[in-house]
């Protein structure tokens, strides 16, 4: 794995190509997507079985066959190894206790001339949750965008996945059938993010649309926003990882290697003070490589977007990795809870060398869809309000508009609108 230091003339250099790392060429598959989409909008289902046969080969003989049925939910439920579907339920019961304490809470406030004035939280009418499945299938996915979407109380939930060649996960089955999602579909790719925006004969129209996907959703995404609400738009994963000279090789080593076997897009980077550390962890990335399933991906994700970095002191590592702003940010020195303050820009912090990531991913129940590309300086996790909006509370009483009238009025002459201080002046006539 490649070693780097900040003391390297071309550093500043390699780490600006570093900070590019989730540039995508979104303006190259813009005119493709709007294709896709404005095709969806116009021909609705007829649109989705084309490119359900150009893309997922294989040919939608009727409308109903885009649906996935609860019973079929249920049968993959049923059938699913007794330890597996424990490991779900617990790690459904997590998820949803730690995004209960993310609901915001709607409040009014009582001014003493009788004014009320407050906040209406709610939940919209209805969300679309994308879930991949190309490469590989992540029931985990499903659980991180539905359980948030059920805890807001959203009313109906929309799922779309791929489905290449007419075959689906069991395990995604499963975990639709423990949230209870009673509509999802065999759509994928931009196809899915245009027909949950805009509705088709089959497909209802939703409010929000979250979760990850490729290139081609996240564009999908970024057009169709606007005509609904996004949570973000999601990258390839990526692991930053600050280490001391108290950090286990082995642990390092490995905890790339975990982002790095998502996809051969994906990016994994370690600052360390340590000299030793670095060399060690990359010899283990080499041995670990050996062994992994999906060696191939996470290979060239290593020899393309991986790299070492060797700082003079924390208080450097800290200010690179801020400026990274990762996906994923492991603590693994002897000071982790130490240094948290001075963090200011991650997805997901996981502190002390017994929380790897994939605890996030899975089990530890904070949402595991994530800002990627140092998004996070902007975005956060999606989380409960991605699926509630607020409505402002607002009453005055006679006394307050007679105390607070004519200012308003007075405001609205100076920008020239005149029926709106006549509409509080002529409340004001005695």
């Amino acid at each position: 794995m490649k070693i780097i230091n900040t003391t390297d003339s071309n550093f500043n250099e390699e780490f600006e190509n570093i900070l590019e790392r989730a540039k995508t060429d979104i303006k190259g598959v813009s005119s493709i997507v709007t294709n896709i989409i404005d095709d969806i909008v116009q021909n609705g289902n007829s649109a989705i079985k084309e490119h359900i046969l150009k893309f997922d080969k294989w040919e939608v003989k009727s409308d109903s066959d885009l649906e996935i049925s609860v019973d079929e939910m249920k049968k993959a439920y049923d059938n699913m190894d007794e330890k597996l579907k424990e490991s779900l339920h617990t790690a459904y019961n997590r998820i949803k206790a730690y995004h209960e304490k993310q609901l915001p809470k709607s409040w009014i406030d009582f001014e003493k001339n009788g004014t009320i004035l407050g906040q209406k939280v709610s939940a919209v009418d209805r969300a679309g949750l994308y879930i991949p499945g190309g490469k590989a299938a992540y029931p985990s996915s499903l659980l991180m965008n539905a359980i948030p979407a059920i805890v807001a109380g959203v009313e109906e939930i929309v799922v779309c996945t791929p489905t290449p060649n007419d075959e689906i996960n069991e395990l995604l089955l499963a975990a639709c059938h423990i949230c209870g999602i009673t509509k999802a579909f065999k759509v994928g790719g931009a196809s899915a993010i245009a027909a949950m925006a805009y509705g088709t004969e089959t497909i209802p129209k939703v409010d929000v649309i979250t979760g990850p996907g490729n290139i081609f959703v996240a564009t999908a995404k970024k057009l169709v926003f606007g005509e609904v609400h996004i949570d973000m738009i999601a990258g390839p994963s990526e692991i930053g990882i600050l280490a001391d000279a108290s950090a286990n090789p082995k642990y390092l080593a490995i905890d790339l290697l975990s982002q790095a076997e998502h996809d051969e897009m994906a990016s994994s980077i370690m600052i360390t003070t340590c000299d030793k550390v670095a060399e060690l962890t990359s010899i283990e990335v080499d041995r670990y490589l050996e062994t992994l399933s999906r060696r191939e991906i996470a290979k060239k994700s290593i020899d393309e977007r991986g790299v070492i970095i060797v700082s003079s002191d924390m208080n450097e590592a800290l200010k690179l990795m801020n400026e990274i702003a990762p996906e994923h940010l492991e603590v693994m020195t002897n000071n982790a809870f130490e240094l948290l303050p001075k963090i200011k820009h991650a997805g997901a912090i996981f502190l002390g060398k017994n929380t790897p990531e994939p605890i996030g991913d899975y089990i530890a129940g904070p949402n595991h869809t994530l800002p990627t590309g140092s998004t996070a300086k902007f975005y956060s996790p999606l989380n409960v309000e991605n699926f509630m909006k607020k409505s402002s509370i607002i009453s005055f009483s006679q006394e307050a508009i007679d105390e607070l009238g004519e200012a308003c009025a007075l405001l609205a002459d100076t920008e020239g609108l005149t029926a709106h201080a006549e509409s509080v002046r002529v409340r004001l006539e005695k």
